[in-house]
């Protein structure tokens, strides 16, 4: 089939160019089709509760990306080691291979991926296989298979198997016609993006799943995640991250989004936290599948402001990407998560000064800074 090869030699030519730590997990493309599961239409399945076993016997796909291997390590300290396994399709660094298990699972591989599940008994699936916007649409059929057909698998799997399963989404899921301060749980989602798309499709499955068969299918849309263990892939909100290597190499930085363009963002500790805790939360204190989160929202001017204190030399320029400005300006600039603080107890640690000490702490030491203090 000439597609499925297309989208093959595609998959194997990002997989080869991308070096950018952003996230981005590919997997092998198979034939696009109906999942080889069909839920039949009296089917009704319920999760089982947390309280009912000792520990979630958890598996996290596309767990190579930025958030997965974090994600592990809290999840391994709360409910043990082997009862935590990483899989993606990419060969991990010995310090994640050996750490503890690591397992090959292709989402497009139902067959493969439902084997897993029973083999390894589990019982919450964190779903991280994902194409972000960016290698999206440079590669919209790729992206429609890997963030469509493998989510309909993951569904099916975890609808059959009474799976606890997460899904996130992102402050990609909303568009230009979206309300922007604040955005609320509720609106008109009208995304420009085949990632974007794709979110606020997995999104009404998700809630689709729960409500037509019982699905307990969790989500959280993630605002602008930083994270000083990942380099920047050139995303938009990936100037709140380069910022700081870019102080500490050179003092120099060039912005490619206007200094008064707001976005919400939030610390990598709080967004592995506020997972954990949704996937806990006991199921009757949910109103909702699908939650806002936010725990700050700033400018370019804020944040250079902010790492001057430590960095009181640097030079901020800006260089107007109008393609990422564009962007971010159909992006929510506060999000409103009030639903999630009231049903269950959503609140962050890390605000704008914490967030670019912790930084600072986890980048190194420099003359410059070093000096500062």
């Amino acid at each position: 089939m000439p597609i499925v090869r297309n989208l093959g030699r595609a998959a194997s030519q990002l997989l080869q160019s991308s070096g950018c730590g952003c996230g981005v997990s590919l997997v092998p493309v198979r034939a696009i089709g109906v999942s080889p599961r069909q839920v039949a239409s009296d089917a009704s399945f319920h999760s089982v509760t947390f309280s009912e076993s000792d520990h979630p016997r958890v598996l996290i796909t596309g767990g190579l990306g930025q958030l997965g291997v974090g994600l592990a390590k809290l999840l391994r300290k709360r409910f043990g080691k082997n009862n935590v396994i990483l899989s993606d399709i990419r060969k991990p660094a010995d310090n994640v291979f050996y750490r503890s298990p690591f397992i090959f699972a292709d989402i497009l591989d139902y067959k493969n991926l439902r084997e897993i599940v029973v083999n390894n008994r589990i019982t919450w699936l964190f779903h991280y296989s994902a194409l972000l916007s960016a290698v999206g649409e440079a590669n919209v059929p790729l992206a429609r298979a890997v963030n469509i057909t493998g989510l309909h698998n993951v569904l099916d799997i975890a609808a059959e198997h009474n799976l606890r399963l997460f899904v996130p989404s992102t402050i990609g899921a909303f568009g230009p016609t979206s309300p922007r301060d604040p955005t609320p749980d509720l609106c008109i989602q009208r995304p420009r993006t085949i990632y974007g798309v794709s979110k606020v499709h997995a999104e009404l499955m998700g809630e689709y799943y729960h409500y037509r068969y019982g699905l307990d299918f969790r989500c959280l849309r993630y605002p602008g995640i930083i994270s000083a263990d990942s380099q920047p892939g050139g995303g938009t909100t990936d100037y709140a991250v380069q910022i700081f290597h870019d102080a500490i190499k050179t003092g120099k930085f060039k912005c490619y989004l206007r200094p008064d363009t707001r976005l919400p963002m939030m610390y990598i500790d709080d967004c592995l936290k506020a997972t954990l805790e949704v996937m806990e939360a006991p199921a009757e204190a949910l109103t909702m599948r699908t939650y806002n989160i936010s725990a700050m929202s700033f400018t370019p001017e804020e944040l250079a402001q902010e790492v001057q204190k430590y960095v009181p030399e640097l030079q901020m320029t800006y260089n107007v990407d109008q393609v990422r400005q564009a962007i971010a300006d159909s992006w929510p600039m506060n999000f409103d998560d009030s639903n999630a603080r009231r049903d269950w107890g959503w609140k962050h640690d890390y605000d704008l000064p914490e967030l670019v000490t912790t930084m600072f702490s986890y980048l190194g030491s420099d003359s410059r800074i070093a000096q500062a203090n």
